[in-house]
């Protein structure tokens, strides 16, 4: 009889890959994920049927997470920009307090290894920031879904560059996060 799976242990292998990932890239091994757990390298089988399927999951959780801190009270009746704010500093802070869920999430976004299935799962939980940026990009001469792809991609790598500065100089997050914000509504066509 099979033993019962463990959440706990679930967890604890999900967050190794998120550091093994972080720290060496897409060629982290299932034994040093394993060792990050505590966990035999079996065990990281019994949740994940491969390492495909393990990079998934841990796509979907870092997505999650990452909607938490971006979507957590979100103001619904605010203005755009205070909206988009909110959702801005919930990116930078998650980004700040979990770097290695950042990195992660980072190298599996632009990996070959997300599936088109878990990419929309994980893209959900976020229209409400979709839609303010379609609305504010409406006039940007793209279509409609190019238009959010791009303006979203531009959302993304405003913050990283304002993470990346904040990391250096920590001294100076709040102006990195301002002026990064700043760049970003602008472009939104913000005054």
């Amino acid at each position: 009889m099979a033993r019962p799976r463990s959440h706990d242990k679930r967890n604890a292998i999900l967050a190794a890959a998120s550091q093994a990932l972080a720290e060496d890239g897409l060629s982290a091994t299932t034994a040093r994920i394993a060792r990050l757990a505590g966990v035999a390298e079996g065990t990281v089988f019994t949740y994940f049927e491969n390492k495909d399927v393990l990079l998934n999951g841990l796509y979907l959780e870092l997505k999650a997470g990452l909607r938490l801190a971006m979507m957590a009270d979100f103001p619904r009746n605010a203005t755009a920009e205070a909206a988009i704010r909110h959702a801005w500093n919930g990116y930078v802070d998650w980004g700040i307090g979990s770097p290695a869920a950042r990195e992660a999430l980072r190298q599996l976004s632009v990996s070959g290894r997300i599936d088109a299935e878990h990419r929309a799962a994980g893209s959900e939980g976020f229209d409400e920031v979709g839609a303010l940026l379609r609305e504010r990009t409406a006039s940007s001469g793209l279509p409609a879904e190019q238009a959010q792809a791009f303006y979203g991609a531009m959302f993304v790598s405003m913050a990283e560059t304002a993470m990346e500065f904040i990391k250096q100089s920590p001294d100076q997050a709040e102006a990195y996060r301002t002026a990064g914000f700043n760049a970003l509504w602008a472009a939104l066509g913000g005054r």
